[in-house]
């Protein structure tokens, strides 16, 4: 995801500091991955330098002053774009766990043991997410329904690929 996108889309709310943006990212959106500080700061110093927030005044506080930051015109026009842009579908054709089962093939070890793992890791990582599916807001279910379907979709290929494995291994053999 863009962090600048989601940042100029936060201040279309209203002028907000670094430390506020941080925090209602990581609400929104960093539950597993929550932004550093530089991250913001760096982020918000470029939309800055490209016209795309302005500074809207200092606020005091216990420790250093604050800029607030809002969200101009051309800010608000780049993040129409961006919503309005489909994102590309990933086919995923270069994949390592392929390059894994192959070269498993290649070197006589045991590329059941390579997709039993693989499949093994996935199955704990739904049952993670269907967890914290159970236990969250709705937010929370929507994105781990997205993470659930993509683990779905490879667990399938998993049961694809060991069903063709003696094939794959006659092909690879070649």
């Amino acid at each position: 995801m863009s962090i600048g996108h989601a940042l100029l889309g936060l201040l279309e709310g209203g002028p907000r500091h670094g430390y506020d943006l941080k925090r209602a990212y990581d609400e929104r959106f960093g539950h597993d991955r929550p932004l550093h500080y530089g991250q913001v700061y760096s982020t918000l110093s470029r939309l800055l330098k490209n016209g795309l927030v302005s500074e809207a005044g200092v606020e005091a506080g216990d420790g250093p002053e604050r800029k607030r930051y809002a969200i101009t015109d051309a800010g608000v026009t780049d993040v129409e774009r961006w919503l309005g842009t489909p994102e590309k579908p990933e086919p995923y054709l270069q994949n390592t766990l392929y390059a894994k089962v192959v070269l498993a093939l290649l070197s006589g070890r045991s590329a059941t043991e390579v997709l039993d793992a693989q499949r093994s890791a996935h199955l704990t990582a739904m049952r993670e997410l269907t967890r914290r599916k159970t236990d969250g807001d709705l937010a929370d279910q929507l994105i781990c329904d997205f993470a659930l379907f993509h683990l779905e979709a490879d667990l399938r290929w998993l049961e694809l690929t060991a069903a063709r494995l003696d094939k794959l291994a006659e092909e690879v053999a070649r």
